[in-house]
């Protein structure tokens, strides 16, 4: 190699040190507010808070649930630039500590949208797992309650990142929860001739909406795993019957075909719930949120032989 090319290559090399391990820039003002969040449902109520007075940018695909994440350098560079990260919390995103000490970004505001939330515990937790949540349900999105309470704890850490932006973030705030409101009070409607009847989904997501409206759940597997066992399908089958349970309920990408065959043993229909942790690209928007609530509500009355 010659010297001219040996000098442009050192050159690009440090160039691309510098770009990577260099300070992260200062928060202008007068610029959007660089804002990166984690699971699906905190990209849609982060985005309806923020307006056009600050950028969002998942750091998970919609595609990909917080279990399945596999960081990469180009996640790294994306918390680095950052000004606010927004999470779910309750132990989740259990990759984030060591995200955000690798992109040594002093500057950056973690705002932590469980802050304030009554949670549930896990009684079922098995920590020898490696990857259960521990004792909590970090599963708070799924109550329109707590959804509020998750989006008015991101407009104050919003806020103190971008005082400017204070009325706006304000004001789009208050749309979002009212739209929750109305959410909850159709939902309740909608389920309250089932009240105390119990639903069987896949994964153990059900606790904070069964809780809400007055029902019961119950899971096949811990989250992530993916087979159950004989006494997993057994309990499950008991469960189904002693409920006349018309259907039980997968996820749109998890369960479908341990519950076919069990729902075929049963003679009942397999419904889908969603969690709401993955979808299309375009589910990131705001009012995809209130589409998938209110098909999981269907899909609960359905189960229910309404």
């Amino acid at each position: 190699m010659g010297s001219v090319q040996r000098h442009s290559v050192a050159v690009a090399i440090a160039a691309l040190l510098t770009s990577c391990g260099g300070p992260a820039p200062q928060v202008q003002q007068d610029q959007p507010l660089r804002a990166v969040t984690t699971i699906l449902p905190i990209t849609q109520f982060t985005t309806a808070v923020a307006g056009s007075c600050a950028k969002v940018q998942p750091l998970i695909p919609t595609t990909v649930g917080p279990h399945d994440f596999q960081a990469t350098p180009n996640d790294l560079v994306l918390v680095r630039q950052a000004d606010v990260l927004v999470k779910n919390g309750l132990g989740l995103e259990g990759f984030l500590d060591k995200l955000i000490a690798g992109a040594e970004n002093p500057k950056l505001k973690v705002i932590d949208s469980s802050m304030g939330v009554v949670t549930l515990r896990n009684p079922d937790a098995e920590p020898d797992h490696g990857h259960d949540h521990g004792s909590v349900n970090p599963h708070i999105w799924l109550d329109p309650a707590l959804a509020e309470q998750q989006v008015n704890t991101i407009r104050d850490g919003l806020i103190t990142a971008k005082p400017a932006c204070k009325d706006r973030f304000t004001a789009n705030a208050a749309v979002f929860t009212s739209q929750l409101r109305s959410l909850d009070a159709e939902l309740a409607a909608q389920l309250k001739p089932f009240a105390g009847k119990t639903f069987v989904v896949f994964h153990d997501f059900h606790a904070y909406f069964a809780k809400r409206y007055g029902l019961k759940g119950t899971f096949v597997v811990d989250v992530p795993d993916e087979n159950p066992t004989p006494a997993d399908l057994k309990r499950v089958a008991s469960t189904a019957q002693n409920s006349q349970l018309k259907a039980l309920l997968t996820e749109p990408q998890e369960g479908g075909q341990s519950f076919q065959a069990l729902a075929q043993d049963l003679g009942v229909k397999v419904g889908e719930f969603d969690s709401i942790e993955t979808g299309p690209a375009t589910a990131q928007q705001p009012a995809h949120y209130f589409t998938v609530m209110r098909r999981n509500a269907k899909a609960l009355v359905n189960a229910f032989g309404g």
